[in-house]
């Protein structure tokens, strides 16, 4: 028997990766919901006090379900703004020139 049969390969979950919640999972955590969104958890707080995010509160726990992250997902997508031209025309403008510059 070779060492690697008592030590198994950690899992994502096991190691902090992408998967720590089960596909089952329907309710997630403050800082699961913001690992999962790649964002801190102060900026997930501001998102739900902001009304961005709409949080489940069972007692004093505050919970996320998936779908309203996957809500909040596709909203952004939907409501990203347009990229800017390319035209360099202006780009480089500064406004008017200072009279001491002259």
């Amino acid at each position: 028997m070779n060492h690697h049969d008592d030590h198994p390969e950690p899992s994502d979950a096991t190691r902090g990766g992408p998967r720590e919640w089960s596909d089952e999972q329907l309710l997630l955590t403050a800082e699961q919901a913001a690992r999962a969104l790649h964002v801190g958890r102060t900026t997930l707080y501001a998102l739900i006090k902001d009304g961005q995010l709409r949080a489940v509160h069972i007692g004093r726990s505050c919970r996320l379900t998936r779908a309203e992250l996957l809500r909040y997902v596709l909203r952004l997508d939907h409501t990203a703004r347009p990229r800017p031209t390319t035209n360099p025309v202006g780009l480089f403008d500064l406004g008017p020139t200072p009279p001491d510059a002259a």
